[in-house]
């Protein structure tokens, strides 16, 4: 399942990421990348021990623990503190497929990747190239999203960044581990939540609503792991 997720950060949440990130220091992005990434990924990020990450992650964490529509689409079980990136003159990230395990610097922690998530944090006319191109079951899809705003998307699936040729793309990016592994499944409850939310707007204090909710945590507690 692919989703996007508006208005993750405020304006002024985005003004503020923009100006600890003009005031950062940069390094080349392969520090974060494996062997197979590394090879295709050109392009420069924040470290991630520096003040303005983790300034701009704690921010991003609190922001994503209050946004509904991705609580659900995500079931988040863990959450790799979001790094940083910027692609320009003529950056770019070949095709590649993100490692299945994202050990967590400095702590004993890992997290298993099943969903890819890119927050925006430049405008799509700031500039040219830098689309997020995704291909699944269903094809092929590109995501250049109005900055604050969110893609996720399975992290099994094979996807670049195509060259950025005037401008500065600069995002978050981070992997979620989900309480539901199979992507299958998280679509399934993430559409019986989605249709048990509308028929409560439609419908106050119908029975229906209270039969499909016991079925949505019926579900939840036969796939979930915590």
């Amino acid at each position: 399942m692919l989703l996007k997720i508006p208005n993750v950060l405020t304006a002024e949440q985005v003004r503020e990421c923009r100006a600890l990130m003009e005031q950062a220091q940069w390094i080349d992005g392969k520090v974060t990348a494996g062997y197979q990434s590394a090879q295709a990924k050109n392009n420069i990020q924040l470290p991630e021990d520096s003040d303005a990450a983790h300034r701009m992650g704690d921010m991003i964490m609190a922001a994503l623990s209050q946004n509904l529509l991705f609580m659900s689409a995500a079931l988040p079980l863990k959450i790799f503190p979001p790094l940083f990136n910027c692609y320009q003159g003529g950056h770019s990230f070949g095709t590649h497929v993100d490692n299945a395990i994202r050990p967590v610097k400095g702590t004993p922690h890992k997290v298993r990747t099943d969903l890819s998530a890119t927050l925006f944090l430049s405008e799509p006319d700031e500039y040219d190239g830098g689309e997020l191109v995704m291909e699944d079951t269903y094809g092929v899809h590109s995501a250049k999203l109005p900055a604050g705003h969110l893609v996720l998307y399975p992290s099994t699936s094979l996807h670049h960044v195509t060259p950025v040729t005037r401008g500065a793309r600069l995002a978050s990016f981070f992997w979620i581990q989900s309480m539901v592994r199979e992507d299958s499944e998280r679509a399934l409850l993430f559409d019986l939540d989605m249709g048990i939310q509308r028929l409560r707007q439609e419908h106050p204090q119908s029975q229906t609503e209270v039969s499909l909710t016991g079925v949505y945590h019926n579900l939840l507690r036969k796939w979930a792991d915590t």
